[in-house]
């Protein structure tokens, strides 16, 4: 890294931040066991992913992956729809790949998790209750039992890079686990919903696309107040209450 004229803040609140130092990415995570978890994960991954160029928990450094990430949530995405496949493949490939070794929530603490964030939502006058209600009806399609597969947990489209219209990597493998393949769709598709039909096509095989929507309403639901409290902002357009509010 010699030679090197700044560092830039990539992304930074109270959980993690990385940094971009010349071609390498030095995430700092406030919990070093997600280093640890991220670098095995990634050994397991049938997918292309970052090559590690060292890790010292809690610091994991990185190299930069080619090409640019899939898209931002709320601004359109310069990818192609055969990309948007190419993601689609990706997630099928992990999902058919070895279990890993870490457990993801079980429904029932999902459930619990859910129900007392709605509450709160509500209470405290974040979001209406018509909405609240409205989101926690269209969840119940996600809360039924699944098959766990391989996820990346969040498989969110700056976490995927392209390159025309090849996967070139993924990023972010902390959350990795064993757990529901329509969550990592969902979590991809998130504020994109024009580009769902591409990520099936690429996917393939039986897709319920009722249970997508359903996750998408749980994953922003269970986030509008986190994104808040560590400094991003849920109401920008296409986020997540944008992403509530299409449920309406």
């Amino acid at each position: 890294m010699a030679g090197v004229d700044e560092v830039e803040v990539v992304v930074a609140h109270q959980e993690r931040a990385t940094l971009r130092v010349g071609d390498v990415f030095l995430k700092i995570d406030a919990d070093p066991a997600h280093a640890e978890v991220e670098v095995e994960a990634m050994a397991m991954a049938p997918i292309p992913t970052a090559d590690v160029l060292w890790c010292r928990p809690p610091v994991l450094a990185l190299a930069a992956l080619p090409g640019t990430a899939l898209g931002r949530l709320g601004e359109p995405s310069p990818a192609s729809p055969a990309a948007w496949a190419a993601a689609g493949a990706a997630a099928r490939k992990l999902h058919e790949a070895p279990l890993p070794p870490w457990p993801w929530r079980s429904r029932d603490t999902l459930v619990a998790e859910l129900e007392t964030e709605c509450e709160r939502l509500v209470a405290d006058g974040v979001l209406p209750a018509d909405l609240v209600a409205r989101n926690r009806e269209v969840a119940e399609a996600a809360l039924r039992p699944w098959t766990p597969v391989f996820i990346h947990g969040d498989f969110q489209i700056t976490h995927v890079f392209v390159d025309g219209d090849e996967v070139t990597g993924v990023l972010d493998w902390s959350e990795a686990s064993r757990g529901d393949g329509m969550f990592d769709l969902a979590t991809l598709t998130l504020g994109h919903e024009e580009h769902l039909a591409d990520v099936v096509a690429g996917y393939g095989g039986d897709v319920d696309r009722d249970v997508i929507r359903a996750w998408w309403s749980i994953r922003s639901l269970l986030n509008v107040r986190w994104l808040a409290e560590h400094g991003f902002d849920p109401s920008m357009p296409g986020g997540e209450i944008d992403v509530l509010r299409s449920r309406m």
